[in-house]
C-alpha cells in the first residue's frame, strides 16, 4: 500500500526515524481536507515509545477536527535541524520522517491529562506552570493519536 523509497541510498533505519520524532518537538499534520485538499497545519507533538503512537493536543473545534470526523487518514512529517557538510560551506544536509496512519481522537480527561504534561515537558521544565495551564485548559482540550501504519525517513542534501 505504502510505496517503497526510490533512492533507498537517502533511506533512514527506522531506529533513527524514531529518533527524529522523540527529538524534534514539532511538525506538520496533513489531514484530507474541504472539498478533497488536503490540509496541513504545524502542530506540537510526543512520540510514546509505550505505545509506538504520536500524540498532538488541539481544541475541540475546528476545521482539522472536523476532516478528522470524516476520515481519520492522515501523515505528519518532522524535518530535523539542518546542518553543513565541513568541505562545502553553503549547502544544508537534512533528515525528514513521515509518518502515515489513522487518528483517534480521545476525549478522556485522564488521558488528556497524562499526555499533555508529558508534551509540555519538552518546553519546559516548570511544573507548576504545566500544572496551572493544564488545569485551566484540559476541560476544553482534545488529544489526537497517531497510530503509524508506516514509517519512512530520508537524508538529502540540498545542494
Amino acid at each position: 500500500m505504502f510505496r517503497e523509497m526510490v533512492r533507498k541510498n537517502q533511506q533512514l533505519p527506522r531506529e533513527e526515524c524514531i529518533e527524529i520524532l522523540r527529538q524534534e518537538t514539532r511538525g506538520v499534520l496533513s489531514v484530507v481536507g474541504d472539498g478533497g485538499y488536503p490540509y496541513g497545519a504545524p502542530m506540537n507533538h510526543w512520540y510514546n515509545e509505550a505505545d509506538g503512537a504520536v500524540y498532538f493536543h488541539c481544541g475541540n473545534i475546528g476545521h482539522r477536527l472536523d476532516a478528522l470526523r470524516e476520515n481519520d487518514k492522515a501523515s505528519f512529517c518532522v524535518c530535523g535541524k539542518p546542518w553543513k557538510d565541513e568541505a562545502d560551506d553553503w549547502s544544508w544536509w537534512v533528515k525528514s520522517v513521515i509518518v502515515f496512519g489513522r487518528v483517534e481522537i480521545l476525549d478522556d480527561l485522564d488521558t488528556i491529562i497524562d499526555i499533555t504534561t508529558k508534551l509540555s515537558y519538552q518546553f519546559t521544565q516548570d511544573a507548576d506552570y504545566i500544572r496551572k495551564e493544564i488545569e485551566g485548559h484540559a476541560h476544553r482540550t482534545l488529544l489526537l493519536r497517531l497510530t503509524p501504519e508506516h514509517i519512512s525517513g530520508k537524508r538529502v542534501h540540498e545542494a
